[in-house]
């Protein structure tokens, strides 16, 4: 057993060290659970015992939020004002605004004053601007009148118009901007106080009231008359090519047209030819551009160049090479009046007469009084009285041959006149050996009948002297033009 000086160290100096009397456990696991980090950052040591902790924590705090969370399906209750009625729901629907579908009456209405004094009519608007549009039948003045304007200021309107140009010549579709002025009563017109139209391509027209009276101003437009000229390569389809270049689709069958004179279109020409066409076309100065018809078809091949050139002959149309040549084109007979054949080319038995003889053309039955047209271009060798065909006209063509039309009511030409092909020289009639309405349609060549149903006739143009200066002349300067970029 140990002595008091032992314990107390002597003989010698002696160090105690002092010990804390143990916790409980509940302090223990205070402490342990104070140092833990319950927020870890799940993004790193993924898989750790920290990042599970950590996920569970996250996961117990979500299903904590949900079960204390309200019900998805039941409604929120909140509070509901009272419905209005009286005088609280006229003064709501006064301060509100609604659509007028709804019937809406929003805003206050207030009673007169002595302050407002009553108007006797509802004002008028002092000056009203109008567009009328003229149509196909109608008068200038008749126009004017619908729009409201008063006789007296429409005679005159169309007085001055007609000055400037002829009211004839305005095409159907003008546009006619005016200007009503105040009228002292309704129970008069408006007067007019202005009037505007495009009268023409290069001409504007305007009436202007000044000083109580209707004056005319003449607005000329200038018109530049250089032609556009296109050119592009053939490829798989001319007229495809043709209309991706821009040329309108009346042009590109003006222009196929123009080259069948002179080649086969789907037999001389290859895709890497090039097309080259000069259309007419007039430019005003207010922007407006205007295209008018074929002037020049050409076409670049490897083979032959063909170029051709429209120029008026005996006043038709007709194209023509460099060397002022026409191309030779071949007309077949055919029917010179609408109509069906009642007898054909050949022996037949007389309808009148009762025996057997040579018929020696076609019978075309048609209505009394239908146009008769020339088979085609020629001269007028015969135009009268003919025995048993009654009313006959005869033309000349080239190559020795004739044809002749019969029985007709009306002759609509004269001995020695020209003849284009289509034109019309007579009506369909009964006149001479006839049993009705019909034409008698023969052809002969060195006056020997043959069938009209076969023959053709080849006609070519080749001018001289003046006119061919002048063709050269024009063929240089369409060819002259700048292509359009």
């Amino acid at each position: 057993m140990r002595s008091d000086s032992d314990l107390l160290g002597g003989g010698g100096a002696t160090a105690l060290a002092y010990t804390a009397p143990a916790r409980g456990g509940f302090a223990t696991l205070a402490d342990r659970l104070r140092d833990v980090d319950w927020t870890p950052d799940l993004g790193a040591r993924i898989g750790s015992l920290e990042w599970f902790r950590g996920a569970a924590t996250c996961l117990a705090l979500c299903t904590v939020s949900w079960m204390l969370g309200p019900s998805l399906h039941a409604p929120i209750i909140g509070a509901a004002p009272p419905s209005l009625s009286g005088h609280q729901w006229d003064e709501a629907r006064a301060q509100s605004i609604a659509p007028l579908a709804w019937g809406a009456a929003t805003g206050r209405r207030m009673a007169a004053t002595d302050l407002v004094a009553p108007l006797a009519a509802t004002p008028e608007r002092p000056i009203v601007d109008l567009t009328a549009t003229f149509a196909s039948g109608d008068s200038f003045g008749g126009v004017l009148q619908r729009a409201g304007v008063g006789r007296g200021d429409a005679s005159r309107a169309a007085d001055l118009i007609a000055q400037a140009i002829d009211l004839g010549d305005l095409k159907p579709g003008t546009r006619i901007d005016l200007t009503l002025g105040r009228r002292s009563t309704k129970s008069v017109p408006r007067p007019l106080e202005k009037l505007a139209l495009r009268a023409r391509f290069d001409l504007a027209l305007a009436i202007n009231r000044t000083d109580g009276a209707l004056t005319l101003d003449r607005q000329p437009i200038a018109i530049d008359h250089t032609p556009l000229r296109v050119q592009g390569r053939v490829g798989s389809s001319l007229y495809r090519s043709a209309r991706a270049a821009g040329v309108p689709a009346r042009i590109v069958e003006a222009y196929i047209k123009a080259l069948a004179t002179k080649v086969s279109i789907g037999r001389d020409v290859g895709a890497d030819d090039t097309f080259d066409l000069v259309v007419e076309r007039e430019r005003a100065a207010t922007g407006e551009e205007r295209l008018g018809g074929l002037a020049f078809a050409g076409l670049e091949r490897k083979g032959k160049d063909v170029a051709l050139v429209r120029w008026a002959v005996d006043g038709r149309d007709q194209w023509l090479d460099a060397d002022g040549k026409g191309a030779h084109t071949t007309r077949s007979g055919g029917m010179p009046v609408s109509g069906h054949i009642t007898s054909s080319f050949g022996k037949r038995r007389h309808p009148i007469l009762g025996y057997v003889r040579m018929h020696d053309g076609l019978d075309i039955g048609a209505r009394y009084g239908s146009p008769i047209h020339a088979a085609a271009d020629g001269t007028v060798a015969f135009a009268g009285r003919n025995g048993g065909y009654g009313n006959f006209v005869r033309l000349k063509h080239s190559g020795a041959i004739t044809t002749g039309y019969g029985h007709m009511s009306k002759i609509a030409v004269r001995a020695g006149a020209h003849v284009h092909a289509g034109q019309v020289i007579g009506y369909v009639g009964s006149t001479g050996l006839s049993t009705g309405p019909h034409l008698h349609f023969e052809v002969r060549k060195n006056n020997r009948p043959i069938n009209p149903r076969s023959f053709s006739i080849a006609s070519v143009t080749q001018l001289s002297g003046k006119a061919l200066r002048a063709f050269k002349a024009r063929a240089a300067s369409l060819r002259a033009v700048t292509p359009a970029s």
